[in-house]
C-alpha cells in the first residue's frame, strides 16, 4: 500500500465525486472518500472496494479538515492527489423547483445566508482544505490539485451576449469565479514546486445539486478531472478546462 498513490476527493460519497473516486481506484490508486457524514462515506467506500477508505471531512469546519489531514498523515504519510469536489449551488432545495433555485441566487435578492453558505463551501472550504493538505502533497513525488469549477464562473463567457448560459449568472457563478482566482493564485505560488493546480468544469451534469436536471452523466463529468489528477511532469498548471479543451477565465 505504501507504494500506491493516495487521492483525497472531497464530497465523494455521491455524484461526480464518487465517480472520480471509482475511476481513480480502478487505476490502483488508494482513494479517500471525504464526506461530512462518515456513515455515507463508509457506504460509498464499500461500493468501490479495497482501494477506498472513508474520511470524515466537512470543508466548512476547520477542525474537521485538520483532523482529516492528521489522519492521512498518520495512516498514509503523504497525499498525491487532492480533488476539491465538494460544492453547493444553493443553500437549500426542499420544495423548490429548479427555476426557483436559480432565481434565489440572483444578486438582486439573494439572502445573506445563501451568500455565506455558498462562499463558505465553494471558496473558503477549498482554501482551507488545500492549506491543510499542502504539507502532505509536498511529501509526494508529484502533487496534483484539481478544483471543480464551472463555465458559469468564466467572466469572459459571461461577458459575451451570445452565451445563452449567462442568464444563470448569480451568486453560484460568483463563487466559481472566485474559485478560479483561488486556483490561479495557488498555481502561481506553487509553480516552482512539483505540485500542479488546475480548475475544471464537469459540465451540466445530472446530480442532486441541480435536482438531476442536468443533461450530462457522471461518467462524462469525471473524464477531465481524472485526466488532470493524473497529469505527468509535462502537464500544465494554472489552467481552466473541460472535456472539450481550455476554457477562458
Amino acid at each position: 500500500m505504501a507504494k500506491k498513490s493516495i487521492a483525497l476527493i472531497t464530497g465523494a460519497n455521491k455524484g461526480i465525486g464518487l465517480q472520480i473516486a471509482k475511476e481513480l481506484a480502478a487505476k490502483d490508486i488508494i482513494v479517500l472518500i471525504g464526506a461530512r457524514d462518515l456513515s455515507r462515506g463508509t457506504a460509498a467506500a464499500a461500493s468501490i472496494g479495497a482501494n477506498a477508505w472513508a474520511v470524515q471531512l466537512d470543508v466548512t469546519d476547520p477542525t474537521s479538515v485538520a483532523k482529516a489531514a492528521e489522519y492521512i498523515r498518520e495512516r498514509f504519510g503523504h497525499l498525491d492527489i487532492l480533488v476539491n469536489n465538494a460544492g453547493i449551488s444553493h443553500a437549500g432545495q426542499a420544495g423548490r423547483s429548479m427555476e426557483e433555485l436559480v432565481q434565489s441566487g440572483f444578486l438582486s435578492h439573494v439572502s445573506y445566508d445563501e451568500m455565506q453558505r455558498l462562499f463558505a463551501t465553494n471558496v473558503f472550504g477549498v482554501v482551507t482544505v488545500t492549506q491543510a493538505m499542502l504539507p502532505l502533497l509536498r511529501e509526494a513525488p508529484a502533487g496534483r490539485i484539481v478544483n471543480m469549477s464551472s463555465m458559469n464562473g468564466s467572466l469572459t463567457l459571461n461577458a459575451d451576449p451570445s452565451n445563452p448560459f449567462r442568464q444563470f449568472a448569480g451568486i453560484y457563478a460568483a463563487t466559481k469565479t472566485a474559485l478560479n482566482a483561488v486556483t490561479l493564485s495557488f498555481a502561481i505560488e506553487l509553480e516552482s514546486t512539483h505540485i500542479k493546480v488546475n480548475a475544471v468544469c464537469p459540465g451540466f451534469t445530472a446530480t442532486e445539486m441541480n435536482n438531476f436536471s442536468g443533461t450530462g452523466s457522471v461518467e462524462e463529468a469525471a473524464r477531465e478531472p481524472v485526466r488532470l489528477a493524473l497529469l505527468d511532469e509535462n502537464g500544465p498548471t494554472g489552467t481552466f478546462s473541460n472535456a472539450n479543451g481550455p476554457l477562458p477565465w
